[in-house]
């Protein structure tokens, strides 16, 4: 039953949010002469979109596939604390782990206000319904970007690239009434200039480095005030 309501809660707003992000992405992977399976295979394994957006920039770059492979692990390092921040709630046994592969950003944050309110023995189910049913529409909508990637092109596919990540900042925006919310948001609107002055193969992960560390200290100090 929960996870079947999770299924159905994927398919609103999280849905086309994601679904407008990897458009956009089975477009930019056609654009940039690649064929369909390739992009499925960035979409469904890489399942982050500044990972993905590093292979279809470097994998025709001198080197090979390995800075390409590289380039895409760091971009997604993010994951591991999200991955860390999740698991509790997902129960002591093996049986969480089948929740990995679909962690990605809309997953996770939905999962981070949903799961504290539901009872524990119910809270994979519904981690595995709206994570199985988002990481399927990832796939579909960039079938539907590739085949139609003549009509997405320059600002259209930029703007469409950015509804997710921006559809993740109104999910934060409406947890700012929690004091560990807003000083996430807080320091990375301090550390966000930063990236303008780092490599671009660095600049997400140094920002998010900087201001989740100003957050984690700042929270500190009003702890112990």
């Amino acid at each position: 039953m929960m996870f079947r309501t999770a299924c159905g809660e994927a398919l609103g707003a999280p849905a086309l949010a994601m679904s407008a992000t990897f458009l956009a992405f089975g477009a930019a992977v056609q654009t940039a002469g690649l064929g369909l399976g390739w992009a499925l295979a960035a979409a469904l394994l890489v399942y982050g979109m500044p990972g993905q957006m590093v292979l279809v920039a470097a994998i025709g770059t001198p080197g090979g596939a390995l800075p390409s492979v590289l380039g895409a692990v760091t971009a997604n390092a993010r994951f591991l604390p999200m991955a860390v921040a999740l698991s509790p709630w997902l129960g002591a046994g093996p049986r969480r782990w089948w929740a990995l592969p679909f962690i990605a950003v809309t997953p996770w944050a939905m999962a981070m206000r949903r799961l504290p309110l539901l009872p524990p023995g119910s809270r994979l189910a519904w981690f595995m319904g709206f994570g199985l049913t988002s990481w399927l529409v990832a796939g579909c909508a960039t079938i539907l970007g590739h085949a139609v990637a003549p009509l997405l092109q320059g600002g259209v596919l930029a703007a469409l690239l950015f509804v997710n990540p921006l559809y993740f900042a109104l999910i934060l925006a409406g947890e700012m009434r929690s004091a560990p919310a807003r000083r996430a948001v807080l320091g990375g609107v301090c550390a966000a200039p930063l990236a303008l002055f780092l490599p671009a193969a660095w600049a997400l992960l140094g920002a998010g480095l900087l201001g989740g560390t100003l957050a984690f200290l700042w929270g500190e100090w009003r702890g112990r005030r």
